[in-house]
């Protein structure tokens, strides 16, 4: 009959950190247990009963007790297997990663995007190289290369040939002449129906628009000339955008300095903004117009100003019609003026630059420049 299995002697130094284990359990689980194993075999306890101790097999306290009496206090520590091997390794991650990229018509499939069924599905099937992946582990390898859900996204880069330059000499202006410098845009089209906004209403009952069945009011375009030096906006509300309410435009811009000095007007390429009638009236009263490159309004400095209109004005109204809207236009100008470094001003300008940026190819897809 085989000698019963027990530890070895313990020396000072292993009997006082295997009691500092079972006393404090600071070390976790798996070592206070085999810690209490050793101590106990170490004082006599069969293997059976230290066993039903630590509610283990008895076969589990023999093994610990050969590698303690092997490696000594390194038995603490098992050795795990690392569970179930692997199924795919890293050149079949690659190829996850890589067809899930890819659009499934590549692939032959009738559909533009995967889902995880469809693309587990493929990849066990794929003829070329099949791979076996769950749908949860598929999400957590897609998850760890970066790749998520997403909506896509469009951008538009300009084809003007001369973008560059005009963008400089829009700066130029700016930097060089501000107090000289006006800016001029259409804002619109403005239709009466109830527009969508916040504001302070009890909770779980918020303001209750109308909806509307038939719009027999038309559209109007809000023309705003603003002065860069002043911080100064107005303009009128018209039917249409047309050469000769441009030109009126123009003409108030150029009544606002009317020393007959040399004045920079920033406008977009809309055909209206450059008429033959237009171009030669400018040429005539010492007024310079810098267009904006095509596809590139965003560089117009009216832009941001148009912010306050869309978020005091437009949004969260329900104007009767034009006339009314246009005289809720008029009155947020003369107050805007009179209050244009106001908090809510400068908020308003501020959310209306960041939308700008959007349009300005910044969030939407498209590779940042270097």
């Amino acid at each position: 009959m085989a000698e019963p299995v027990r530890a070895r002697r313990l020396t000072e130094d292993e009997g006082r950190r295997l009691l500092n284990y079972v006393r404090r359990g600071k070390q976790g689980t798996i070592r206070m247990r085999r810690a209490m194993i050793i101590l106990a075999s170490s004082s006599g306890t069969p293997a059976p009963s230290i066993a039903r101790l630590v509610a283990a097999d008895p076969d589990t306290v023999r093994d610990v007790i050969h590698d303690f009496n092997t490696r000594g206090l390194a038995a603490l520590d098992p050795s795990w297997a690392g569970g179930r091997p692997r199924l795919i390794g890293p050149d079949d991650i690659a190829f996850v990663v890589a067809t899930a990229k890819a659009r499934p018509a590549r692939a032959g499939l009738p559909f533009t995007r995967w889902s995880l069924r469809k693309l587990a599905a493929h990849l066990h099937r794929n003829p070329h190289r099949r791979v076996r992946i769950g749908r949860e582990r598929l999400r957590q390898v897609l998850r760890e290369h970066g790749i998520s859900f997403q909506r896509t996204r469009t951008w538009k880069t300009s084809n003007d040939p001369a973008f560059d330059a005009k963008l400089d000499r829009i700066d130029e202006v700016l930097t060089r002449f501000p107090q000289r410098c006006f800016a001029f845009d259409q804002f619109g089209p403005l239709s009466i129906r109830p527009h969508h906004g916040s504001g302070w209403a009890p909770r779980k009952h918020p303001d209750r628009l109308p909806a509307t069945y038939r719009r027999t009011h038309g559209i109007r375009y809000f023309h705003g000339c603003y002065s860069i030096g002043d911080d100064k906006l107005w303009g009128v509300t018209r039917r249409r955008k047309g050469g000769d309410h441009s030109l009126a435009a123009l003409k108030s811009i150029r009544a606002a300095r009317p020393d007959g000095a040399p004045i920079h007007v920033i406008m977009d390429n809309l055909s209206a903004n450059k008429t033959p009638r237009i171009l030669g009236w400018a040429a005539d009263n010492n007024v310079e117009i810098c267009l904006t490159p095509t596809y590139a309004s965003w560089a117009n400095p009216i832009e941001p100003q148009f912010g306050p209109l869309r978020t005091f004005v437009i949004a969260n109204s329900v104007h009767p019609n034009h006339t009314v809207l246009a005289s809720e236009l008029q009155r947020h100008l003369r107050w805007r003026n009179a209050n244009a470094r106001h908090p809510d001003v400068l908020d308003a300008q501020r959310r209306e630059r960041a939308r700008i940026r959007s349009e300005r190819h910044q969030r939407w897809g498209r590779p940042h420049a270097a």
